[in-house]
């Protein structure tokens, strides 16, 4: 069973840094991996992604400079380093990884395996 499990999500004040992880059961050779997040009564956004084949990866403007997303592909991990959170950051976070592709997309839709979250909350 190909498996997606998040940790690391917490409650951090503003400013603050949270660094995520999802562990994956299977082997993350070329996919493409993604971070996502959702709110309540909102739709799931797109937060950053990555391409193992190609490198290329793509942030939301929201996050661009303040998240990094990372591989670690011995330990079959995804990481996703948050600074400078802010309160807009809170969210349930998921991890996600998609098939193979030279580029990564920030879209629900190219994505077949899911985590279950771990909740992020950015308050004082």
């Amino acid at each position: 069973q190909w498996q997606l499990v998040e940790s690391g999500g917490d409650l951090v004040q503003p400013g603050g840094s949270l660094r995520l992880s999802c562990a994956a059961s299977f082997r993350l050779n070329y996919n493409v991996v993604g971070w996502f997040r959702q709110v309540p009564g909102k739709g799931r956004e797109g937060v950053s992604c990555l391409s193992l084949i190609g490198g290329s990866g793509d942030y939301a403007d929201s996050v661009k400079g303040r998240f990094t997303i990372s591989v670690d592909i011995a330990k079959n991990e995804v990481y996703l380093q948050m600074n400078n959170l802010k309160p807009e950051d809170t969210a349930v976070y998921y991890c996600a990884a998609g098939a193979p592709a030279p580029y990564c997309s920030r879209s629900q839709s190219d994505y077949h395996n899911w985590g279950q979250g771990t909740q992020v909350t950015v308050s004082s």
